[in-house]
């Protein structure tokens, strides 16, 4: 390197909780969890409740939780309790994707972490299995408006197991299980032959791989490892039992009112998604947000038994 070459910046490596810390050091199971729904995606104080929850199906299960979060300017996996409750609490908490993480780093801001944040930061920790709600996608008109989710491509370059529900149905999910074929990433179908949709247990599109026990998705992980390669995620599509899914038929009648509600008032870009899922929890009179937390709860107890299936590998 020549005298008036820079240094190459040393990796900031994100700051691990004591009980991540040595539940990694011990080859335990470990979890990640995203902190947006805390912070964003729920009302006070059913934020905190939905969080500690969350954590407690994990450590019931022999499994170490690790929700993500950046707090002043310091990415964090694992929270203690104060920090948790910091998350759910201060209305200042904003809320930061992969993009948003070396400003916020920089800057020393606080925030709670999407799924490519979530993703990426987990992966750089050393965790291989994550657990959210839904992933981001491809957005309904994307050839007028070029909008997809920044889930999709941090997946395709990240290495981590992604327990999920799919896709919310408000975006167009054919286009999304495209994008993630051309992008590379796999989807295993978690006892089900079609992706889910969130809310509902079943999207109607196909996947093309079905498995069913923790032990075959570590096993595909494994096989993933072996084959070196792009470090692309794997997605575990589980769907939301069918008997607290939303109303098929529901859904459907809300968010077709809904979707029509946003061509007469010519919203379009980042005003769409917000508005959608607001219509659809005022017109299932909350009906959505159980569903969408049953599908949570499911991902995380999932994801709590492949990280045990992993650590005995």
């Amino acid at each position: 390197m020549s005298p008036t070459e820079p240094s190459p910046a040393t990796p900031v490596a994100p700051v691990l909780s004591t009980e991540v810390r040595e539940a990694l050091a011990a080859r335990r199971p470990v979890v990640a969890l995203e902190s947006t729904i805390i912070a964003h995606g729920l009302p006070r104080p059913r934020n905190l409740r939905v969080a500690e929850e969350l954590e407690d199906i994990l450590r019931s299960a022999g499994v170490v939780p690790a929700t993500v979060a950046v707090l002043d300017g310091t990415a964090r996996v694992g929270l203690d309790k104060a920090q948790l409750e910091r998350v759910a609490e201060d209305p200042a908490v904003r809320k930061f994707g992969h993009r948003d993480l070396a400003p916020a780093l920089a800057t020393g801001a606080s925030g709670a972490t999407t799924v490519s944040a979530t993703a990426f930061l987990a992966s750089r920790a050393g965790l291989r299995v994550f657990a959210t709600g839904g992933l981001g996608g491809v957005h309904r008109g994307w050839t007028e408006t070029q909008d997809e989710s920044a889930d999709l491509r941090l997946l395709a370059r990240t290495r981590i197991t992604v327990v999920c529900a799919g896709v919310k149905s408000i975006l167009d999910v054919p286009a999304t299980l495209q994008r993630l074929e051309t992008l590379g990433v796999g989807v295993l179908g978690y006892g089900t032959d079609r992706f889910p949709g969130f809310y509902l247990s079943s999207s109607g599109e196909p996947v093309d791989w079905t498995v069913r026990s923790p032990e075959e998705v570590a096993a595909v992980m494994e096989a993933q490892d072996a084959l070196g390669g792009p470090d692309a995620a794997l997605i575990v599509a589980n769907p939301v039992p069918r008997d607290e899914q939303l109303d098929p038929v529901l859904h459907d009648r809300v968010l077709d009112r809904a979707l029509e509600s946003c061509r007469e008032h010519d919203l379009s870009g980042q005003a769409v998604t917000p508005y959608l899922l607001d219509q659809l929890m005022r017109g299932t009179e909350g009906a959505s947000l159980e569903a969408n937390l049953a599908a949570v709860r499911g991902n995380v107890a999932l994801a709590g038994r492949i990280a045990a299936a992993w650590a005995v590998r």
